[in-house]
């Protein structure tokens, strides 16, 4: 008789996809701190055309796990495409090291952290909905703490990148330290990988159908030459800001003819739940146009109008390096996160879980609020300058609505998304906020500063003029939200309905 192996935990295979995330975040995190003010000081570039590079490129690494998702569905399997994804990213991290000013070398390794992300990110997330599928509320509280997996990685590396960029560039020379603090971020996916062969068996029950067939020549061949050949087309994406905008255009027409092809060759059991996530995903678009302010409107911010010193009662504590206070929205995550983790578990086990509408709710009321605390703290500015604590306060709430929405996001495909659908409708969700990158970087050009502008009072109105207008718009994706609760709390209990087994009929003879 053969000896079966003990049965794998659920929290041992979930601690595999947890850290190799970890690691790969630490990477992207690490790499985007620095991105768009490395554009404008060692490449040149202006501020409206930084930030409109990197809302393309972000465009396109949130777009290409569509394609992704299908690549581990159908033809070389869940975890070897998460894998295969880790590997490219590091690659495309180490493009970042070579000591270069040259812009086509950075268009060429964002192309190939472009696929590998695309690669990567709906397989990771896949693994997660697989590893919970039917306990919905334990999917709610395995996504929260996965998305602080994303937050825990992304907080060491926004911390470390720009002191490694600074410190090298000071003892060395600055361009070393530019590319330095990028080749720290391929050092951490290396880690990361290293940490995964080590325990990837935990996630051998794990995965979709073609995980359990060879992969032929043919095929790993063919899905190497398209990989290439998006490298080059992103990165020629990315050198000509019409063809990106007419590229966003494009996928925003895609994701809605997705969706409308779904629900219209979904069983009726079905439906209800495609209608519920494509509402989601909408309210999800106009949440990623307020985060994508994070790298660049309140980067700028914080170089320009930001008094760099943290002191208490008077008394100095320490100062951050500009780029260091995108990293006061990870720090939150890791706070906040097992705070409402909890809540989740002690709300669903007296059966009083808020839906996922009512949390998006009331993400977007923080998110009003935490722009608003931008222009609280201008009231008090000196010489054109808000208090470092006005940035701790405005990125709490901030990222508390995160939490609520973006944090959710993959758990509301893992409850409305019928399995057979799961990873091609991750990629479309991460194509919708895809989109989101691109239109909030061009919000943030509304921001732009004129050439004649050098006064930090003057940039100031600027800038508070802008988070303002994103607290009133905040406001109203909430009053929306809510309008729309009823109807979603209706989608929600149709879906449920479809989905409860019904009860076993006793047997006369019995």
């Amino acid at each position: 008789m053969a000896i079966q192996n003990p049965p794998v935990s659920q929290t041992r295979s979930f601690s595999t996809v947890f850290l190799i995330e970890m690691w790969e975040r630490f990477g992207f995190y690490g790499m985007q701190v620095l991105m768009v003010t490395y554009m404008m000081k060692k490449l040149g570039f202006i501020d409206t055309k930084a930030n409109l590079v990197w809302g393309a490129a972000a465009a396109l690494i949130y777009a290409t796990p569509a394609i992704g998702g299908w690549v581990g569905d159908k033809l070389i399997g869940t975890r070897r495409t998460m894998l295969t994804g880790a590997v490219v990213l590091a690659l495309g991290y180490a493009l970042l090291w070579i000591p270069s000013n040259n812009p086509t070398l950075l268009y060429c390794a964002l192309g190939v952290i472009v696929v590998g992300n695309g690669f990567f990110k709906p397989n990771a997330g896949n693994l997660v909905r697989k590893i919970y599928e039917g306990d919905d509320t334990r999917i709610d509280s395995a996504f929260t703490i996965y998305y602080m997996a994303v937050n825990v990685g992304s907080m060491v590396s926004m911390t470390a990148t720009p002191w490694i960029r600074n410190y090298v560039g000071t003892h060395y020379s600055d361009a070393m330290g530019w590319h330095t603090a990028f080749g720290a971020c391929a050092v951490g996916l290396a880690l990361g990988l290293g940490n995964y062969l080590l325990m990837y068996r935990t996630l051998a029950h794990i995965g979709s159908p073609a995980d359990d067939r060879p992969v032929g020549a043919g095929r790993a061949a063919a899905v190497f030459v398209v990989s290439l050949a998006l490298v080059f087309v992103a990165a020629g994406i990315l050198q000509s800001l019409t063809v990106a905008k007419g590229a966003v255009i494009l996928a925003g027409i895609v994701i809605l003819g997705i969706f409308a092809y779904l629900i219209a060759i979904s069983q009726k059991s079905e439906r209800a739940g495609l209608i519920a996530a494509l509402v989601l995903t909408v309210q999800t678009i106009f949440f990623f146009i307020f985060y994508a302010q994070m790298a660049t409107s309140l980067n700028l911010f914080a170089q320009k109008n930001v008094n760099l010193s943290f002191d208490v009662f008077g008394i100095h504590l320490f100062n951050w390096i500009p780029e260091q206070y995108q990293n006061l929205n990870a720090i939150w995550i890791v706070i906040l996160s097992p705070l409402l983790v909890a809540a989740y578990n002690t709300l669903g086990r007296i059966g009083r879980d808020p839906s996922v509408a009512f949390k998006f709710a009331l993400g977007f009321a923080a998110v009003a609020l935490g722009f608003f605390m931008y222009g609280f703290g201008a009231l008090s500015a000196v010489d054109g300058q808000v208090s470092s604590w006005t940035m701790v306060w405005g990125y709490g709430l901030y990222s508390l609505g995160e939490l609520l929405v973006s944090g959710l996001g993959l758990a509301m495909i893992a409850r409305y998304v019928p399995a057979r659908m799961g990873g091609f409708m991750m990629g479309a969700y991460y194509v919708a906020v895809g989109i989101s990158q691109y239109l909030g970087s061009v919000v943030a050009n509304l921001a732009a500063m004129p050439e004649n502008i050098s006064s930090p009072v003057e940039s100031l109105n600027i800038y508070v003029g802008l988070f303002n207008k994103l607290g009133f718009v905040g406001i109203g994706c909430t009053v929306i939200a809510v309008v729309m609760l009823p109807l979603m709390n209706r989608l929600s209990r149709s879906h449920a309905e479809a989905h409860t087994p019904l009860p076993a009929v006793r047997s006369e003879e019995a």
